[in-house]
């Protein structure tokens, strides 16, 4: 059958599953956008505000399902305004496809109009890219950039098509799709040696990052938890691998973790990592960080192992698999005098905050009330961010959407709309801070256009809230450039853009605010007024232990 090289794009999309594209389009990719029109009964294509909306609407749309996102933007500007979202999905390892068209083959390297050597350009930021310059090759680098994506640790891949490929004719010839490769580089020895080590333990600890999500490994981990009889910390991107509410869940590890995990941690004396890559924020000073422990590190990347911090014993591969195995090698076992410690911290350093005003945790408690808890919530970055991990309770994967490793302002309302259009049956809230909300607040039209009914919180303290906690507690309160206080009013930017919108100020407003978004059955924008001050807690210094960990209450004793 012969095709164009547009109409080939759209019939390898379709061989992938894919039934959702978000994008822009211009005159380079034109072509695939008229296939797109012809195809429009099979794809569903999402008009983003800007690319950069569409990146971070894809990377939502794959956290959210589990499936490879999948975004299109024109050449220069329009390639480039991807590259925050490509980014941002290769710090979190999500399944991402970027489709750029560039300038003819002719004019390549000519500082032609609108040209940018895209692939040059994310290079660093992906997986994989190439450089579709033959038709005769489109088909062949389109299917493998899928199975790249998904396959071992998955991420971003970026296709650069050529403008005159996309018009040119080929045979097209359909292939089934690809399964991704599995990586399991380990031997029977390596689960020996670690199931020795747990059996030894007395006091271990599972460190639960996002690659136990990536891997739909949840069972695996539940199944293995309760074998071991021991507490589980997680990560930002591990959040909702583990029962929320299950009594040996300690909560986040790190900067923001609770105390109950930064000193359990400090305390056990085998600390098994699981999809997690012992990351700054985590570690703190990694000379220090799980002194008293023997360390077993589980990850499907081998060049994580020994990066950051030494191992006493790793096994690389699945976390799906090597949890099935460890769990048919490892005796159950019964850790009552760990368990009774492990109580005893969470009663004596509970999460808290100022209930007497409206803060961002109370709002958070009230959200996880009101969707009982079974809404995914995407974030942006900062206090909000932190708020929103450590109240709210995950008790499924995919229902927390957050940039951990890239620590993007302006992700979480494209990530909110791909994972509504990827679950529309769900509650689907993005928690933004003003200043974040600023970053892609245009994506509201998005929202508004297409009547995705996301519900938009904008915890608006009118100052860029965790920069100004730093400068508070470690630049002498010298607040330079973090104060917001201006003339803009989200309310009617929301409506102005098609939103309706709810102006939240008393702590008595919040529920009903909430319980009419959730009625609405459209986007809405609900603005929560808080005070500019209020502060993240626990919180350990960059570079410190973890067990460093300090409170409001500890500010106050100082």
């Amino acid at each position: 059958m012969q095709l164009t090289g547009a109409q080939i794009v759209i019939e390898v999309l379709k061989e992938q599953g894919v039934d959702t594209v978000f994008g822009y389009p211009g005159g380079t990719i034109l072509n695939i956008y008229d296939a797109l029109y012809q195809y429009q009964d099979q794809i569903r294509h999402v008009l983003t505000s800007h690319e950069q909306g569409a990146a971070h609407a894809a990377d939502g749309y794959a956290r959210a399902t589990g499936k490879v996102g999948v975004c299109m933007a024109t050449s220069g500007p329009g390639a480039t305004n991807l590259v925050t979202g490509i980014a941002t999905a290769f710090m979190d390892s999500i399944p991402l496809v970027a489709i750029t068209c560039n300038v003819n083959l002719p004019a390549l390297g000519k500082d032609s109009f609108q040209e940018v050597d895209i692939a040059g350009v994310t290079m660093p930021i992906t997986k994989h890219n190439y450089i579709v310059k033959d038709i005769n090759n489109l088909q062949r680098k389109l299917r493998r950039a899928f199975k790249i994506a998904r396959s071992g640790r998955p991420g971003p891949v970026l296709v650069d098509i050529t403008k005159d490929v996309t018009a040119a004719m080929t045979e097209y010839i359909p292939e089934a799709k690809q399964e991704p490769e599995i990586v399991n580089d380990y031997t029977a020895e390596d689960i020996d040696k670690v199931a020795a080590m747990i059996r030894e333990a007395k006091k271990p600890f599972l460190y639960v990052g996002g690659g136990v999500i990536l891997s739909g490994a949840s069972q695996q981990l539940a199944a293995f938890q309760k074998k071991l009889d021991c507490p589980v910390c997680d990560t930002l991107m591990g959040k909702g691998a583990f029962d929320g509410y299950n009594e040996m869940y300690t909560g986040m590890i790190g900067m923001h973790g609770t105390k109950t995990s930064n000193l359990g941690v400090s305390e056990c004396d085998l600390l098994i990592a699981l999809g997690a890559r012992f990351s700054d924020r985590v570690i703190g000073n990694p000379a220090t960080f799980a002194r008293d422990a023997k360390i077993v590190h589980i990850d499907i990347d081998a060049a994580e192992i020994n990066k950051n911090i030494r191992t006493d014993a790793y096994i690389v591969g699945d976390l799906k698999a090597v949890l099935s195995d460890l769990c048919e090698k490892v005796e159950a076992k019964s850790l009552p005098e760990w368990k009774a410690r492990i109580k005893e911290l969470k009663e004596k350093f509970p999460l808290d905050y100022d209930r007497n005003v409206l803060t961002c945790p109370y709002v958070i408690e009230e959200l996880d009330k009101a969707t009982k808890g079974e809404a995914i919530i995407t974030t942006d970055v900062g206090q909000h961010q932190m708020w929103a991990a450590q109240y709210y309770h995950y008790t499924k994967p995919r229902t927390f959407l957050s940039s951990g490793g890239a620590g993007t302002m302006g992700y979480g309302l494209g990530a909110c709309i791909g994972a509504q259009v990827a679950n529309p049956d769900k509650v689907c809230v993005n928690i933004a801070g003003d200043g974040c909300f600023r970053m892609n607040m245009n994506e509201l039209a998005t929202a508004s256009r297409y009547n995705i009914p996301i519900i938009q919180i904008v915890i608006n303290n009118q100052v860029l809230g965790m920069v100004r906690q730093w400068q508070t507690l470690f630049y002498g309160k010298r607040y330079s450039q973090t104060v917001l206080q201006d003339k803009v009013d989200f309310c009617k930017v929301a409506e102005g853009l098609g939103c309706e919108a709810i102006r939240v100020t008393k702590k008595e407003e919040v529920m009903p605010a909430l319980q009419k978004a959730l009625a609405a059955k459209a986007p809405v924008l609900i603005e929560v007024v808080i005070d500019p001050d209020d502060k993240v807690f626990p919180m350990v210094p960059a570079g410190k232990p973890i067990d460093e960990v300090f409170d409001a209450s500890d500010l106050k004793e100082e």
